[in-house]
């Protein structure tokens, strides 16, 4: 009795629109003795070739119509494809009309996603989703015990070589990998479809939602030695690696948060990041200006961080950085000289950032809970002008205002609870990620007093709101003279009253920047 590992493939289906290395696998199947059948361009390419080919109109008995919409969707090619040999009424209803097993498929799919890359119209979307190719690959994968589905390119060589050692055969084994591949495949396809219409419709918030993402590149590991990574999606399309040793897990996160802060800033700006928290962060008229600033908050932590600047980083700055140990520098671009010199560095990551590209992206943030994950929009918004509240007696000076907007910036890219203290162009304390808000404030005042850096005359941004007046009081003990915060705690007139008490200036935002 017939069985998949000893079903020989006589009869094969190639209809491709990627063409690579099609040639070559289909001479292979001819020498095997396997007869070809094929459509359109591929028939021609084989045909040109000198491959034995033939119209998949012979098996159909109907002509390509609806210019090549309906070619393959016809019962004699879907029975080819999904006859089971194994069972006696399948056999004998092929042989009562006629058709005949197609034993191997070949197909890859209309080029939906880089249509889709070229900014393409509509109509030219529509007509690039293929409809024939994933039936009759659904149907072959379905069906692999009988018929080998093949859709990658980089299997063609291994199929050809398992089919000479296995006398023209393919294992049941091997037809089950084939198979899950065409099911990722189609899913992946059709997850990228689902997008463009989710986009095209303007629908936030689908019902069900498909992430359509490929193995850009394999990490050593996670956060720890012990746990497996790969990194998936586009993410080297927005930095791009120029020189040192390969990305690791937490880099790659890490790299993410410094883009995401630095593109907030027009003014020359570099910001440091150490465990997604920037450690410090400075404007100035050039980057090495700014770097000093930046680095004068915390003359520590940025050992082993990533530095990113908004600028293309010139030899001054390169050679400014280069005396202390940096896992990732980042920049738009960098001079040749300045890239001639950090690199002497063979392990210190050298990144060039589109931040373009990465602005365009910032649309939804995805965080993985057990079971699932959440679907945010990302927090692109900062609160302008006309909506900030002064609600203190004081109002705030222009150098005080200058400040808290700055503050105010660098705060909604600070782990909760946040409390940055800041002047008109750079960052004097930052308290990170604390599970009360004075301790926060008591931490940034801490560290700014442990860098030598003077705090009286600061100003204080919070991510939210103060829910007792204790955090300005610690901050105004501190030295602060002015803050910015959202508002909206029931004792709101109890922190107004503190500020008051104290002499300083307060403004609401109306709007809070948590950062889980």
């Amino acid at each position: 009795m017939i069985t998949p590992d000893t079903h020989k493939i006589k009869r094969a289906l190639i209809s491709v629109s990627d063409k690579a290395g099609i040639v070559e696998f289909a001479k292979e199947l001819d020498a095997l003795g396997v007869e070809i059948f094929s459509t359109g361009g591929t028939k021609n390419k084989l045909k040109e070739a000198g491959i034995p080919v033939k119209s998949v109109s012979d098996i159909t008995g109907f002509p390509e119509i609806l210019d090549g919409r309906v070619k393959t969707l016809h019962p004699a090619v879907h029975a080819g494809l999904l006859a089971r040999l194994d069972l006696e009424n399948h056999i004998k209803q092929m042989d009562e009309h006629n058709l005949a097993s197609i034993d191997l498929l070949c197909v890859n799919l209309y080029p939906f996603e880089e249509t889709l890359l070229k900014g393409s119209p509509h109509k030219d979307m529509i007509e690039n989703i293929d409809i024939g190719g994933p039936t009759m690959l659904r149907s072959a994968a379905k069906n692999y015990l009988w018929t080998a589905p093949v859709v990658n390119p980089n299997q063609y060589e291994e199929i050809i070589n398992n089919m000479k050692s296995s006398d023209g055969c393919l294992t049941e084994s091997y037809r089950e990998k084939l198979a899950g591949e065409v099911f990722t495949h189609t899913a992946y396809y059709d997850s990228i479809i689902s997008g463009y219409f989710r986009d095209y419709n303007k629908i936030e918030v689908p019902d069900t939602l498909s992430i359509p993402l490929q193995i850009e590149q394999p990490l050593r590991y996670g956060e720890n030695p012990h746990q497996n990574a790969v990194l998936y999606g586009n993410f080297t399309k927005h930095f791009k690696q120029l020189h040192g040793k390969e990305l690791s897990y937490n880099n790659i996160i890490d790299i993410d948060a410094a883009g995401k802060l630095i593109i907030e800033f027009t003014d020359p700006t570099v910001a440091i990041i150490k465990h997604t928290n920037p450690c410090g962060v400075g404007t100035g008229n050039t980057l090495t200006e700014a770097y000093n600033k930046a680095f004068a908050t915390d003359t520590v932590s940025p050992f082993g961080g990533i530095i990113t600047v908004n600028r293309t980083l010139d030899l001054e700055t390169a050679e400014t950085i280069h005396g202390i140990f940096t896992e990732v520098i980042i920049a738009p671009e960098f001079t040749a000289e300045a890239l001639e010199l950090l690199s002497k560095k063979k392990n210190r990551r050298l990144i060039t950032a589109n931040y373009d590209s990465l602005r365009k992206m910032l649309k939804y943030d995805y965080k993985s809970v057990t079971g699932g994950f959440l679907c945010q929009a990302t927090d692109t918004e900062l609160m302008s002008d006309e909506g900030l509240k002064v609600v203190s007696k004081r109002q705030p000076t222009e150098a005080e205002m200058k400040s808290l907007k700055f503050g105010w910036i660098v705060c909604k890219h600070v782990k909760s609870n946040a409390i940055v203290y800041t002047v008109d162009d750079r960052t004097i304390g930052i308290g990170a990620g604390q599970m009360s808000r004075v301790d926060s404030a008591r931490i940034g005042a801490a560290k700014a007093e442990l860098m030598g850096l003077e705090i009286k005359g600061t100003t204080v941004a919070s991510d939210a709101f103060f829910p007792f007046a204790d955090g300005v009081e610690q901050a105004a003990e501190a030295g602060a003279t002015a803050v910015i915060q959202p508002g909206g705690s029931v004792r709101d007139e109890e922190v107004i009253a503190a500020a008051d008490k104290l002499g300083i200036a307060m403004v609401f935002t109306g709007q809070r920047h948590f950062r889980h």
